[in-house]
């Protein structure tokens, strides 16, 4: 059960939100959230130590993947195709399956600026990951 606080700083909510998804997406073994307007990793839990670096990276290859030169270039494309005439993104959410764990990024509503990253074993209901993690994302509404 999601249990935001109603009153707190966009500190606290983000570890809270980082908490919440741990404790709710299922096959969970690690969330984060990153800041694409400064490339940081803001807060993450992970079952798992890893080095530094590797986390660094996180926060670039989530950049990359939303906001990377290629990814803005088809998003004019299909915002001038279309007639719209809007700052937001089209690419809200993004799924990557790697050898052993699955990925979601998922932009939040709010601040979309901000992504919050939910890894999970590779094995996880698909189905069942977006619902609970779309769920938290929309509670805290950043």
């Amino acid at each position: 059960m999601v249990t935001k606080p109603m009153v707190q700083g966009f500190s606290d909510a983000i570890q809270g939100l980082v908490k919440e998804l741990r404790a709710e997406a299922p096959d969970c073994v690690a969330a984060g959230v990153v800041d694409m307007g400064t490339g940081m990793l803001l807060s993450y839990e992970t079952i798992d130590s890893h080095p530094p670096e590797v986390l660094d990276l996180l926060a670039g290859a989530t950049l990359d993947l939303f906001q990377g030169r290629t990814v803005v270039l088809i998003e004019d494309v299909f915002k001038e195709r279309r007639g719209v005439d809007s700052t937001q993104h089209y690419f809200q959410e993004i799924l990557v399956n790697s050898a052993n764990l699955t990925h979601l990024f998922i932009r939040m509503t709010e601040s979309q600026d901000v992504v919050a990253v939910v890894v999970c074993r590779k094995s996880v209901n698909v189905g069942m990951l977006f619902a609970q993690a779309r769920r938290v994302v929309k509670a805290y509404g950043l």
